[in-house]
């Protein structure tokens, strides 16, 4: 396996690591106190969840933001009242950080800062030890103050998701990838958390309230797995599991099987293959944990599923085999806003950003013309939601040298 390399500043001692890491946990409000208890006291309450009968927990409203009003000059079709911006294109500097953006923009994901401000971070997906992550550091009002990697000399890192407490989660997408941990400020060095096992990974998702991380996998006959960490916040043991779905129509119920071999020694022993009960999901995409349910997507199916944390029932959302009005095609990554909409990124499709209403309907929010050979990737909402996060992978060249990273700033939470 290829050996993950950290950011170019010199890595902190073990007593530094230690230190870093507390300020770290503390800035974001989360240090663990060593007891899953007391980890999760320091977590916003979640609210009570449906019981099991009265159906899915509606999100918040109803229809989408607003009519797409014709392209801007970036290409981008936005509602009445939104407006963007290009932060970053592969192979050019960020701003005035001196910091190239990287080739190949996937996943990305914010995290909020102590003084106001925020970090988006953003995936590389290229190959053969070329891949990583990289940052760019906003001040309180979104002003560009710094860029830098935060991993690299790891491949086809997909998507991920952030913890509960503050780090990243950059996830392989290849036979055997692994699920590397990364400070977002690039003060620390990058982890592989070989207990969440080696699978062609593609994006996980933490249950604040449990501690458990649920995450997919993107091959066509990939699975849904579950970690429980041993010790809350700490992902360097723990146990895997798999999905099983019961039932034979939708909503399912889940069972968790334990994964025997997460770290199996050849792709002939390969994670998804060993429990033989366990359920397949075509093509696992982007997942997201929000108020106790589970949204994640499978593109091979088109499908958008949410899972009830609490009786592990499991729905289907969204379809575009059955639904009236298909606007949405190619599911790929999922972000969930603070009011409960559900927003779904495309692998193509039409290039769109779409939100899901409570009544099942579908409505654009973001369509970028010009770029058809590419794919909508890394949505992320800044920390006080009125800001988009996401990247067009390939531009309008079709090439992951054509990259580009853009923030669309809005009346997001207006009702």
């Amino acid at each position: 396996m290829s050996e993950i390399r950290p950011s170019s500043t010199t890595p902190p001692s073990r007593s530094d690591r230690r230190t870093l890491l507390r300020r770290s946990l503390l800035s974001a409000g989360l240090f663990s106190l060593g007891t899953p208890a007391a980890w999760a006291a320091q977590l916003p309450a979640v609210p009570p969840q449906p019981r099991d009968g009265e159906g899915l927990r509606r999100i918040a409203v109803q229809g989408g933001l607003g009519e797409l009003l014709p392209p801007d000059a970036l290409g981008l079709r936005l509602p009445a009242g939104f407006s963007a911006r290009l932060i970053a294109r592969s192979g050019q500097t960020v701003g005035s950080t001196g910091y190239r953006w990287h080739s190949t923009p996937d996943g990305g994901a914010c995290v909020a800062l102590a003084d106001g401000g925020w970090i988006y971070v953003s995936n590389c997906e290229l190959g053969s030890g070329q891949g990583g992550a990289s940052a760019i550091d906003f001040d309180a009002q979104g002003n560009i103050r710094r860029a830098y990697s935060i991993c690299s000399g790891t491949s086809r890192n997909c998507a991920g998701g952030m913890t509960p407490w503050g780090t990243y989660l950059s996830c392989e997408e290849v036979d055997r990838g692994r699920v590397i941990e990364c400070d977002p400020k690039g003060q620390l060095a990058p982890v592989a958390r070989n207990a969440m096992g080696w699978f062609d990974h593609e994006a996980v998702a933490f249950d604040p309230s449990s501690g458990h991380a649920y995450m997919t996998e993107d091959k066509s006959d990939g699975r849904l797995y579950r970690f429980r960490p041993t010790r809350a916040g700490d992902l360097s043991a723990g146990t895997l599991e798999v999905a099983r779905r019961v039932g034979r129509a939708a909503p399912y119920t889940l069972e968790w099987l334990t994964v025997p071999t997460p770290n199996p020694s050849s792709s002939g022993t390969r994670t998804r293959k060993q429990v033989s009960k366990s359920s397949s999901f075509n093509g696992g995409e982007g997942i997201w944990c929000h108020q106790g349910t589970v949204y994640f997507t499978t593109k091979g199916d088109n499908r958008v599923w949410a899972l009830e944390l609490a009786t592990q029932r499991l729905h289907i959302l969204y379809d575009d085999s059955t639904h009236s009005n298909p606007v949405l095609t190619g599911v790929d990554n999922v972000v969930v806003s603070q009011r409960g909409d559900v927003y779904v990124a495309e692998d193509g499709g039409d290039m769109q950003i779409c939100m899901i209403s409570p009544n099942g309907e579908v409505a654009p929010v973001v369509k970028l013309e010009g770029q058809d050979a590419s794919e909508m990737t890394g949505i992320a909402f800044s920390p006080d939601g009125t800001r988009l996060y996401f990247s067009s992978q390939r531009g309008s060249a079709g090439s992951g040298s054509d990259g580009r990273t853009y923030e669309v700033r809005g009346p997001f939470l207006s009702s």
